[in-house]
């Protein structure tokens, strides 16, 4: 029998792109306290963190499930950027973004408590802004958009208008890559089809 499949994870966009790839699964919020981690390496930070979250959500259930977790981070010029604290912070970043080229990452991991068996990978895309007025920054920051996505941005959102180019997955950089969670998926022995609604 099919495990059920389980987002560790409450963020719209996830939700979005899973539900338009006609997945189905349940959302469940994993609330892991993600400053009980630290790294300096963001590609390895969000790894632990997306194996944090699943792991988390695995633990509270007893049938076979796949658990699926992730999470972002945006870094510029060497800073890692989450989700902004404040307007005044989502100001700072944008200022320095505008104009400028940064590395979206995306950590993955996919738990089979059936099987026992746990994966993880991270995908990293290339953000390509576009100049912004302070005008258009302020008014961005005054939708609230951009204080709900690590970076500041959100490429699905009023955010994309600001974006010139992505290099790599464009669904990594709205929160999960659709081809990480196929190929995750695969190497667990499903077809991304099984999990079809």
């Amino acid at each position: 029998m099919l495990p059920s499949l389980i987002l560790a994870s409450q963020s719209p966009a996830r939700c979005k792109l899973l539900n338009a790839a006609g997945l189905s699964f349940a959302v469940e919020p994993s609330d892991f306290d993600e400053d009980r981690v630290r790294h300096d390496d963001p590609k390895q930070l969000v790894e632990i963190l997306a194996v944090k979250k699943a792991e988390t959500v695995a633990a509270r259930h007893a049938e076979a499930v796949v658990v699926l977790g992730a999470d972002s981070l945006f870094v510029l010029n060497g800073e890692v950027y989450g989700k902004p604290e404040d307007a005044a912070e989502s100001l700072q970043r944008l200022q320095k973004m505008q104009g400028n080229m940064g590395y979206l990452y995306t950590g993955h991991a996919a738990i089979d408590t059936g099987q026992q068996r746990q994966l993880s990978c991270v995908g990293v895309t290339e953000v390509y802004f576009a100049p912004m007025s302070e005008t258009d920054i302020r008014r961005y920051i005054a939708t609230g958009e951009p204080l709900a996505c690590a970076g500041s941005f959100a490429l699905d959102g009023l955010g994309g208008l600001f974006i010139d180019r992505i290099e790599g997955c464009h669904s990594n950089v709205i929160g999960i890559s659709l081809p990480l969670v196929r190929q995750l998926l695969a190497e667990l022995g499903y077809a991304v089809s099984d999990f079809w609604q």
